[in-house]
């Protein structure tokens, strides 16, 4: 759980919050220069072309697209990872190894400043694709450290306790940002102080289950080439061998569109408060912090009535709630902070819930000593394919001009995620892959 609490550092201050406004600035910037746009036009102009690479897009289209890129190399990573994780008989190492990786890229972004955005890029590229490859690995312990009938609970605090790690270290922050002028810094180092200290936050406390987690026995001694050409070999037959498990594969696609639904709305919501609604960063930072510590109560609830009604029925329930969000998002008036603050609300209550269960509603659909391999393919569904999202948003506002019009097209993934979810038979799906089913599903 600890490594849950570690983690949402960078989940919440770096991705939900400080880089994602940093790097648009610093492209605007960039795409002014390139215009020979003096100051006041810059401030003025809302959508300034950015010319990289051959390629010109506005400027605040590219942070999605390079969300985007990294999703797309996790695609690669991902399966790999959790395929040779099963191999490993150091899985704990490879846990600290991306973990550390990433981290490390969090903290070099303190130096992303000065129009050096291409930098930034880079860094959030690796740390994204450390961050999804760790929590393959850190997933896999799910199965390993708790029953059937526990993994529900287990995974709901485990969310719980990232949702708390994480709000407390932006409740930091937010008051290093609002204080910033007073202790002499600027808008910018503020910011980039931190990113700096969810990368050092992220080191420390994973620290934690590296001394605590112990590994299983696996099929190899060392992470060498032997390794890693039986990792190639096994996720072959993984995805050979999920063929045998139609109903876990329909869970997969269901999981694919509505938590790339989840996924764009955590990861763009601070560039849609900041382009459309016109809130101050400080602003955004309380409604993203109210989200956090709300969804460390709505992670636990979720899972208490995950206890009593089965954790699909809760998860069918929390979509109808997604898709309530998006719709409410699109019509919140510019400047409307009490309206902002309640959407905030009702996103922290469903956001933990949803992503707990489905990871322990998975935990049973998957063959037993292959925890890793599947939950590579998960993760694929977790982050390696919401570029999906993040494309179509960044596509509806080129085509529109409009972040509204792109919040919005992100209603139909929760939609067609309810549909395939509420025709997964999960009782036959647990039995299929050799589990014993809880008394609720």
């Amino acid at each position: 759980m600890f490594y849950d609490w570690a983690n949402s550092a960078y989940a919440t201050t770096v991705a939900a919050v400080f880089l994602g406004p940093t790097l648009n600035a610093m492209a605007k910037q960039a795409a002014c220069a390139q215009r020979r746009l003096d100051d006041a036009a810059c401030d003025a102009a809302d959508n300034v072309p950015l010319e990289f690479l051959g390629l010109t897009l506005s400027h605040d289209s590219w942070f999605p697209f390079v969300l985007s890129l990294s999703i797309l190399a996790q695609v690669v990573v991902l399966p790999i990872t959790g395929a040779v994780a099963d191999r490993s008989r150091r899985k704990t190492q490879m846990l600290a190894l991306f973990a550390y990786i990433g981290a490390v890229a969090t903290i070099l972004m303190y130096f992303v400043a000065d129009g050096r955005f291409l930098l930034g890029w880079v860094l959030y590229l690796v740390a994204n694709v450390a961050f999804g490859a760790s929590i393959v690995v850190y997933n896999a312990f799910l199965p390993e450290i708790s029953a059937p009938d526990e993994r529900d609970k287990v995974s709901a605090q485990g969310w719980a306790l990232g949702y708390l790690g994480g709000g407390l270290l932006l409740l930091a922050n937010l008051g290093l940002f609002t204080a910033h002028e007073s202790l002499g810094l600027s808008a910018g180092h503020a910011a980039r102080i931190s990113l700096l200290s969810a990368g050092l936050w992220w080191a420390l406390f994973t620290l934690i289950p590296m001394r605590r987690l112990r590994d299983r026995r696996g099929a190899a001694h060392v992470l060498g080439t032997g390794v890693l050409s039986a990792g190639f070999s096994q996720l072959r037959h993984t995805l050979r061998g999920a063929r045998a498990y139609p109903r876990t594969l329909l869970f997969l696609a269901a999981y694919l569109f509505y938590n790339d639904g989840i996924q764009s709305v955590i990861l763009l919501t601070a560039a849609y408060a900041d382009r459309e609604l016109d809130f101050e960063q400080g602003t955004i930072i309380v409604a993203i912090l109210m989200a956090q510590f709300v969804a460390f109560g709505g992670a636990l609830v979720l899972g208490r009535l995950a206890s009593a009604l089965g954790a699909k029925r809760v998860v069918l329930g929390s979509l109808v709630l997604w898709t309530l969000v998006v719709a409410v998002a699109y019509f919140l008036e510019e400047g409307a902070t009490n309206q902002f603050f309640a959407l905030a609300a009702l996103i922290g209550f469903v956001l933990g819930g949803s992503q707990a269960l489905s990871r322990s509603l998975y935990s049973q659909m998957i063959p037993r000593g292959q925890e890793a391999e599947y939950f590579g393919l998960y993760e694929i569904s977790e982050r390696g394919t919401s570029w999906l999202g993040a494309v179509t948003f960044a596509t509806v506002n080129e085509i529109t001009g409009s972040y509204r019009a792109a919040i919005l097209s992100l209603v139909a993934f929760f939609v067609v995620g309810f549909v395939l979810l509420a025709s997964v038979n999960a009782r036959r799906a647990i039995v299929e892959a050799g589990n014993v089913p809880p008394e609720r599903v």
